[in-house]
């Protein structure tokens, strides 16, 4: 479920996913309330562009690291490609 960042307190959270396009965030929303996974989702800066690089803004998803595993697995049984970081 979406939840606001109050509710994860001072937990540090996860990033999960950079959704580039509104209807790819709206099903990642959909994937993960079916799942029963508490997300926060907010806009954020990303570098896009093989040529021209500019920065441009996603929906940046987190989980708890609670729910990391199962978030990831459900993005990857869904055909997203979780973040890795690094």
């Amino acid at each position: 479920m979406k939840r606001e960042p109050e509710h994860f307190g001072e937990q540090e959270l996860i990033l999960i996913y950079i959704a580039k396009r509104l209807t790819e965030a709206l099903r990642l929303e959909k994937l993960l309330d079916d799942a029963g996974l508490d997300y926060l989702v907010e806009p954020d800066k990303y570098s896009g562009g093989i040529i021209f690089q500019s920065e441009r803004v996603g929906a940046f998803f987190y989980v708890s690291p609670h729910d990391e595993g199962a978030a990831r697995e459900a993005l990857s049984r869904n055909d997203f490609t979780p973040y890795a970081a690094g």
